[in-house]
């Protein structure tokens, strides 16, 4: 698997499991993330709703339904609804979000940053792989990941086309 799609995994679990706005903030959830250190990237595009208690950074983000796609050959999958508790630089507890690991699909468990390294660490529990911030500034589309057909105003079939950077990545077994 390329390092890139393990970090796109990592960060669309993060972004799922980001706070919602307290009464009368019109922040959005992408917003949200930010306040807490993290690229909106760690969601996909299409949350519809967040709660968050401020107090202790339990937060639940919402979906209209359940959400998948493969970035760079990685599986990911978002439950329609997203928990966990998220301060800066840190989204623990969280469930909601898979990926799959070989033959298996591993629950992301736990998000960091790390400032120094301007890297985003994915935790599974037994392991871990870390991935360059930057490739979490932009957010993946349920369905298709970042390789989405658009339809133009004349009705005809387009596709994007997006550099990606190639990362490498090894997974440290904690």
């Amino acid at each position: 698997m390329s390092s890139t799609t393990c970090l796109i995994l990592l960060i669309s679990a993060v972004l799922l499991s980001a706070p919602t706005p307290a009464a009368g903030d019109s922040s959005t959830v992408y917003e949200v993330l930010e306040s807490y250190d993290f690229p909106v990237g760690l969601l996909p595009k299409g949350v519809t709703s967040y709660e968050l208690d401020p107090s202790s950074g339990k937060f639940s983000v919402y979906l209209n339904k359940s959400c998948s796609f493969t970035i760079d050959g990685y599986a990911l999958k978002y439950k329609s609804t997203i928990t966990g508790t998220i301060s800066t630089d840190r989204i623990k507890n969280l469930k909601g979000i898979q990926v799959k690991i070989l033959f298996f699909w591993v629950n992301i468990v736990e998000v960091t940053k790390d400032d120094d390294d301007d890297e985003l660490e994915f935790s599974v529990g037994i392991a871990s792989a870390s991935f360059p911030v930057d490739s979490f500034y932009e957010s993946p589309q349920c369905g298709c990941g970042f390789d989405c057909v658009n339809i133009d105003v004349a009705g005809k079939k387009s596709r994007e086309i997006r550099l990606k950077l190639v990362v490498p990545f090894s997974f440290k077994f904690n």
